[in-house]
């Protein structure tokens, strides 16, 4: 997420950060406080953002480091005239008060001139300190140690604020609110792009967009969700209300406005004229374990099914592997989105057989990151994010099928099977250590 907010705003990480690499810490090199303050007002992962004073491996090399600092950096944050606080935090270990206070006053030698206020302070300095990822191997002095002047804060808040359990509009599989604004940032979503997701469902992952300023649509197979019919998502609730529906959800948040419009629509078929027309594609496709993997079925099936049925949105389905989901994903991707466009995407694997040569190609299509989240011990999904980086030819409609890229993802059709193979197998255990 920060890489991508990185690359949207400017900046980039410090040749120092390779040391740090497992480190909470992070330190990055940002030309402006205004570029800083921009990446803060997105990111929903990082906590704060400091302007790094002096740092090092030991209390001796920090203060080393904060007297080469240049004075005159300094100066404007530490007049007569200001108000200021110095706070500490330690990352897997907790001070004592008097701790605290003695690295404070250990810092005296600063040329602070101005009055302290520990309510409502104009500059706020912190003292970081890295005791390592090992709770139950804590050292007794920190591995880095860093010192600077507090910029911004994250944007956690907005987990709380937009989550699921507080909307209006839910389905099965509606998307948490954490990782809707994480995809979002890979997507670089920004004000007035238009964001596409061509599995919208309950249009959790449009939200997000609607929030950073994009204009946004979807499209679904499913006409129950899109017109919000059908049987509630929500535990004590039989039926879907007359106003539960995608519109409902961005009014809630104050972002109707940004609403442009959500489709009955099979994503195996694409509805659109030719031409480029989004800047981000941002979804999750079914994964077929909540929700069915279908696309329409034959013409002939259609009109059969049509002579039988009184309401005109009945169709007749047909399974849609996951293999062709992914496949027509990145086609649709490479011909309709912008040049540097991103298409981001959920990819579910089942993690004994993973390698990297399973994750769906395109000649267009660039791959920019590849992140985990564990489902299980043995299944996980990933976060894909690919950026469009040649203009699509007619050529490249079946490229993926030509280069033999398109055999090793095969596997993903079976996901199914093997996600729930491992739930049958710990029934069995369970069921087998109860009779003992």
């Amino acid at each position: 997420e920060i890489t991508s907010l990185l690359s949207l705003y400017g900046g980039h990480f410090s040749a120092e950060q390779e040391i740090h690499i497992n480190s909470p810490f992070w330190i990055l090199s940002i030309p402006s406080e205004e570029m800083a303050r921009g990446l803060m007002k997105r990111t929903v992962c990082a906590k704060s953002i400091f302007e790094l004073w002096g740092h090092g491996r030991s209390a001796e090399d920090l203060y080393a480091s904060l007297k080469n600092y240049p004075t005159e950096k300094m100066l404007p944050y530490l007049q007569a005239d200001s108000t200021y606080k110095v706070h500490i935090h330690t990352f897997n270990k907790t001070l004592t008060q008097a701790q605290k206070i003695k690295k404070i006053d250990a810092l005296e030698f600063l040329p602070f001139k101005g009055k302290v206020n520990l309510k409502n302070p104009e500059h706020i300095f912190w003292i970081l300190e890295d005791y390592g990822m090992d709770p139950n191997n804590v050292p007794e002095e920190p591995f880095h140690l860093y010192f600077g002047r507090w910029i911004a804060d994250g944007q956690r808040e907005l987990i709380e604020s937009y989550s699921v359990k507080k909307r209006h509009f839910i389905g099965n599989t509606s998307m948490d609110a954490c990782l809707s604004f994480i995809m979002a940032n890979h997507g670089r979503v920004k004000p007035n792009d238009i964001v596409y997701d061509p599995f919208v469902g309950t249009g959790g992952l449009l939200i997000s967009s609607a929030h950073f300023g994009a204009y946004v649509c979807g499209t679904d197979i499913d006409y129950n969700t899109i017109h919000g019919l059908g049987k509630a998502s929500r535990k004590n609730q039989k039926w879907r209300g007359p106003d539960e529906n995608i519109r409902a959800n961005l009014r809630q948040y104050g972002l109707e406005k940004h609403y442009l419009d959500a489709l009955v629509s099979d994503s195996s078929r694409p509805i659109w004229r030719k031409g480029t027309l989004f800047d981000a594609i941002i979804t999750d496709p079914p994964y077929g374990i909540r929700e069915a993997t279908r696309r329409m079925g034959s013409q002939k099936e259609t009109a059969k099914s049509a002579e039988k049925s009184t309401e005109n949105h009945t169709f007749v389905s047909s399974s849609y592997h996951l293999s062709d989901i992914f496949f027509d994903l990145l086609k649709f991707a490479a011909e309709y989105l912008v040049m540097g466009g991103r298409l981001v995407y959920w990819l579910p694997v089942y993690r004994p057989e993973y390698t990297e040569e399973i994750i769906p190609r395109h000649p267009c299509l660039k791959l920019i990151s590849n992140c985990e989240q564990m489902l299980s011990s043995h299944t996980s999904r990933r976060l894909i994010t690919m950026e469009k980086v040649k203009e699509f030819k007619d050529q490249d409609q079946n490229s993926s099928l030509l280069d033999g890229q398109y055999m090793p993802y095969r596997g993903h059709n079976s996901f199914r099977e093997k996600y729930f193979s491992g739930v049958t197998k710990r029934i069995a255990k369970e069921e087998k250590d109860n009779q003992k």
